[in-house]
């Protein structure tokens, strides 16, 4: 049976004695009822993979013995999504719990011509990528960015293949497919709002060398959009 897997942000270099934060206390003693002597992982999501003993509990507190540390490398090929911001919330949220579990690198939320809401809770949604890395039982943990307004983002972007998903008929637009990504470069793909982009964003995009992409014959949200780019681009 796996050891509990649990995420603690800072677990300094060389160190031997941790003391959990609170929350990951309160779960290891008042959930799981674990006691002194019994083991559990930890990772800081940036690859680092440590097995530990519990030494010491109180309702409150837990300190773990660091017994062994590993490293986990990330994928060679990093993918990207900047993704306009929706107006239900559940189903962004839900977006975030399945890119991270798909193994996504980066996501950024976009503020689009028609984005219909700006408000974000970036704790809130940190703690959904941190659940859902648990639970796929990863060590590497999504950056996730501030929102930031569409053009600020493409005139900016640096990965060496850059798409851009949208709806328009347009005649450059190329399904994506494994043909087209490249397996030795870093990938980032743009998703539009419920409404889509607007023309003056697509060609921006473009003219940013942003290949503009259809991710199939029909016409999909948002957030299930984000997906479907998610799964062609991590097994292109």
């Amino acid at each position: 049976m796996p050891l509990p897997f649990f995420y603690n942000e800072e677990i300094p270099a060389g160190t031997t004695l941790l003391t959990l934060d609170e929350n990951t206390a309160k779960h290891v003693v008042q959930v799981l009822r674990m006691q002194p002597g019994e083991q559990l992982q930890l990772t800081n999501g940036k690859g680092n993979l440590f097995t530990a003993e519990i030494s010491g509990i109180n309702k409150k507190r837990c300190e773990v013995k660091i017994k062994e540390a590993g490293y986990k490398l990330q994928a060679g090929r990093k993918i990207a999504i900047a993704i306009s911001l929706i107006k239900n919330n559940s189903r962004f949220e839900w977006f975030l719990e399945k890119a991270t579990e798909i193994g996504i690198a980066e996501i950024i939320p976009l503020l689009c011509s028609r984005t219909e809401k700006q408000h974000f809770r970036y704790d809130r949604m940190k703690t959904i990528l941190i659940s859902a890395m648990l639970q796929s039982q990863q060590c590497w943990l999504p950056a996730l960015h501030e929102p930031i307004f569409f053009f600020d983002f493409v005139n900016t972007a640096t990965q060496q293949q850059k798409f851009i998903a949208h709806c328009a008929d347009e005649s450059s637009k190329k399904q994506l497919t494994t043909q087209l990504i490249n397996q030795s470069s870093n990938q980032l793909i743009l998703i539009g709002p419920e409404g889509d982009f607007t023309a003056t964003e697509i060609k921006a995009a473009i003219e940013n060398n942003f290949i503009p992409v259809a991710l199939g014959d029909t016409r999909l949200r948002t957030e299930t959009a984000g997906i479907v780019a998610a799964t062609l681009l991590q097994n292109g």
